[in-house]
């Protein structure tokens, strides 16, 4: 062992040598985006610039330091010291923040976070291993000792960064909502066994569940018996190219959409055979049904080149495309301020458009025309966006110092659920419940807001409401609850 001792430290410094050399000259070649990586990094943004001069000094430093036999335990220490704060960022990214950011550098960037994990408990292992080969001489209680205090200062410097960000601070806010106790009153819960499902609807029976990366798949729960079907959707033509399928389910009829490719498919449960209902080159960024062949679409203006509200209706002469390009107003750019959620609300024969980043909500009648303008409960008005234009992509990208005021919307009868995040006076973070607001749609105005609870540590992914019974998709289950009148 002692023989080989040598060679395996000098093996385990020339891949420290590669890696650290690799990624700071990745970094430098595109030293923009890296900057633009680090200023929008939930734990890193404030410090981005020096920590951007610091990381690619640091890995050459350490580099040629490794490459010399006198500096060599020092510079394996130093790998030790950073592999142990990289491992411990991708921890807190992965389990303790709401926004995860690009990974960087090089060919590491096209690894998963989980990957990029993994990859650097293996590096953080090798080090230890060249530490002791480094100082045989010492004795194992000092090594445990040194290595050990040293894994936990690079561990505790970065929790220290994580806990002076400003991550946390945007959810407080300054309105007051208005709580009923116990609104809602958890019935049953159902494991789907997986996370990623959304409600595609409901009726007095099912709720129908469906999955982005399984599209041909419709779920049918029975919720008063527990049982579930897996129903395989049929499509006439299944080689287009397909990217983004969503599912909505208006029993008796279902309806298959993809606006990537421009088309919207129509079928009757029971049967699960889909017919092409439209294909009109009418591209959207979302739709949803509405009356009987009519479809209210989110889409990209070709007019004014940001989003707008379109309706597309049948016609004796086909399909016909309105565009409302009025009614979304930018404050800013355009490129984010203007996003939301568009939803049918069957009962008083509307659509709603939910600002995802302002307190705004838009009513608008079966013809997309607008008919009135409600402002939600929370105070932000005018949408605090974090975006940073990377060069290398091309395109846009959000940071986390974005505010989200609505997450998830639902609606029924004479009332709008609105799910969000934000926590107002006197509120306090709650691990094992999220937050539903209720706006009333014949007065226009905020009424009360209520908990939906959970287990700890959940996030509630999608809910929708029929009748007096709220459906709730919370990582891999989904939970009914009655509402009490």
């Amino acid at each position: 062992m002692r023989k080989i001792a040598p060679f395996i430290q000098t093996l385990i410094c020339y891949l420290f040598i590669v890696l650290f050399i690799y990624a700071a000259v990745s970094k430098l070649i595109d030293f923009e985006t890296f900057q633009t990586q680090l200023g929008q990094s939930p734990l890193l943004a404030s410090y981005a610039i020096h920590i951007s001069y610091g990381i690619i000094a640091i890995e050459l430093v350490t580099a040629v330091l490794l490459m010399f036999e006198r500096t060599r335990k020092l510079a394996l220490q130093i790998s030790l010291f950073l592999m142990v704060m990289f491992t411990t960022y991708i921890v807190i990214i992965l389990h303790f923040t709401a926004f995860t950011p690009c990974s960087c550098g090089g060919v590491l960037e096209k690894m998963g976070w989980t990957e990029h994990l993994i990859f650097n408990i293996v590096f953080v292992g090798l080090a230890l291993i060249g530490i002791r080969i480094a100082n045989n001489s010492q004795t194992w209680r000092g090594y445990i000792i040194e290595q050990t205090t040293l894994t936990i200062v690079g561990i505790v410097s970065v929790i220290i960064l994580y806990s002076l960000s400003e991550q946390k601070s945007q959810y407080n806010n300054s309105f007051t909502r208005k709580y009923i106790p116990h609104l809602a009153e958890k019935l049953t819960t159902l494991n789907l066994e997986s996370t990623g499902y959304y409600i595609a609807g409901i009726d007095s029976c099912y709720a129908y569940l469906a999955h982005p990366n399984a599209p041909l798949f419709l779920r049918t729960y029975d919720y008063h018996t527990q049982n579930v079907i897996n129903n395989r959707i049929k499509i006439k033509n299944e080689l287009l190219p397909y990217k983004r399928i969503i599912t909505y389910v208006n029993s008796p009829y279902f309806y298959l959409g993809d606006g990537t490719v421009g088309i919207i498919e129509k079928g009757i449960l029971n049967d699960y055979t889909a017919s092409l209902e439209t294909i009109d080159n009418a591209y959207y960024n979302q739709y949803v049904p509405g009356k009987k062949d009519h479809f209210g679409l989110s889409i990209t203006s070709q007019k004014t080149k940001q989003t707008a509200l379109a309706l597309l209706y049948k016609t004796v002469d086909g399909y016909q495309l309105k565009i409302n390009d009025t009614t979304l107003k930018s404050q800013q750019n355009g490129a984010f301020d203007l996003d939301g959620l568009l939803i049918w609300n069957e009962q008083h024969q509307i659509f709603l458009y939910v600002y995802y980043y302002k307190n705004e909500i838009i009513i608008l009648d079966s013809m997309m025309n607008e008919k009135n303008v409600m402002k939600s409960i929370d105070s932000l008005n005018e949408p605090e966006l974090d975006v940073a234009f990377y060069k290398k992509y091309q395109n846009y990208r959000l940071g986390p110092k974005t505010i989200r005021v609505n997450e998830t919307i639902a609606t029924y009868g004479d009332y709008l659920y609105i799910h969000s995040k934000r926590l107002g006076n006197f509120e306090e973070e709650h691990q094992s419940a999220s937050i539903i607001d209720v706006y009333d749609l014949v007065n226009n105005h905020y009424l009360h807001s209520f908990y939906l609870y959970h287990k700890p540590k959940q996030q509630l992914r999608d809910f929708k409401i029929y009748q007096n019974s709220v459906f709730a998709v919370i990582d891999d289950e989904i939970y009914r609850y009655q509402l009490k009148k």
